[in-house]
């Protein structure tokens, strides 16, 4: 597939407008040296700022024409026509090998699995369980015994490491499992919320090997996910206009997990699309309240350097 200069340029303007619109509060805070407990994450966690989003790319093998200005950018390699250059998952798989390995496994197992929707977003309350200093500066809605009361009332079912990481030691040997970083992918399911906003890290990862329309919606879900993981959290952040989800309640619970399977049906459709975008293949997931494992005959041509450097 080509795409003639006129149409590239115009995609990558939408592609530009679009991502300013997404990062124009968060700009502007920035300047005014503002800092913000619920959105501040997805510039300072995940550690991309505004001007990479903004930058569009055409997704691997999609061949830009006329694009001399690109000749030389990293994982592009030269198109059938002159002056014309395309993404090359190849040359991304030949510089990083362990990084595609494990991209791949991470989008792949997470999607053969079926979505646990019975965690409630109590990572955040294991963060600060028996804590006497908080990972953020607000005040905790139930106070210090009342957070603590919630943790030890329920089962802490964390399956995401980069949330039990943070855990307080307290907290730690109440998770129903031990995780590690070398575990991760044996456990990362698509009903975690944090497992959906890590589709942005990926695709950030993937760098041009990702549609820059495809990176977008990750971020859009990423944001989107960020605001009910905080809605859930212990903290009172009426301050902010953050309207809590009380999880220590029934129908605090029913609508977490109601948010939690919408979420995981969108992660589920990003994941196949990351997957298609990168090596031509889905995952092979129709809805993540019932994924199914594909085939891992099912290789195709262009994922092949990529899966044995995930061996």
């Amino acid at each position: 597939m080509s795409l003639s200069r006129s149409t590239w340029s115009a995609r990558e303007q939408a592609h530009q407008e679009r991502a300013d619109r997404l990062t124009a509060e968060h700009r502007a805070r920035s300047a005014r040296g503002e800092k913000h407990p619920v959105w501040d994450v997805l510039f300072t966690y995940y550690g991309y700022k505004p001007a990479q989003l903004r930058r569009w790319h055409p997704g691997a093998g999609v061949e830009l024409e006329q694009a001399d200005e690109r000749e030389g950018w990293r994982w592009y390699s030269p198109g059938a026509a002159a002056g014309s250059v395309a993404p090359d998952a190849a040359a991304f798989a030949r510089e990083k090998p362990e990084l595609a390995g494990l991209i791949e496994r991470m989008l792949r197992r997470t999607a053969s699995r079926p979505g646990q929707f019975g965690c409630f977003g109590l990572h955040e309350w294991a963060m600060v369980y028996r804590a006497e200093e908080h990972r953020h500066p607000v005040p905790l809605r139930l106070g210090q015994a009342g957070t603590d009361a919630v943790v030890e009332n329920h089962e802490l079912r964390c399956t995401h490491f980069d949330a039990f990481r943070f855990f307080t030691p307290e907290a730690v040997p109440r998770n129903r499992t031990g995780l590690s970083r070398d575990t991760q992918p044996l456990f990362e399911q698509p009903g975690c919320l944090h497992a959906g906003m890590d589709l942005y890290r990926w695709a950030m990862k993937l760098g041009p090997l990702v549609p820059g329309e495809l990176l977008l919606d990750t971020f859009e879900l990423a944001r989107d996910i960020r605001l009910l993981d905080m809605q859930a959290a212990p903290y009172d952040l009426a301050a902010w206009g953050v309207e809590p989800v009380r999880i220590e309640t029934v129908e605090g619970k029913s609508e977490y997990v109601r948010q939690q399977r919408a979420f995981a049906d969108r992660g589920a459709l990003l994941r196949s699309r990351l997957l298609m975008a990168w090596l031509g293949q889905d995952a092979g997931v129709q809805s993540a309240q019932g994924a199914h494992r594909p085939s891992d005959a099912a290789i195709s041509s262009r994922s092949v350097s990529t899966r044995s450097a995930a061996s």
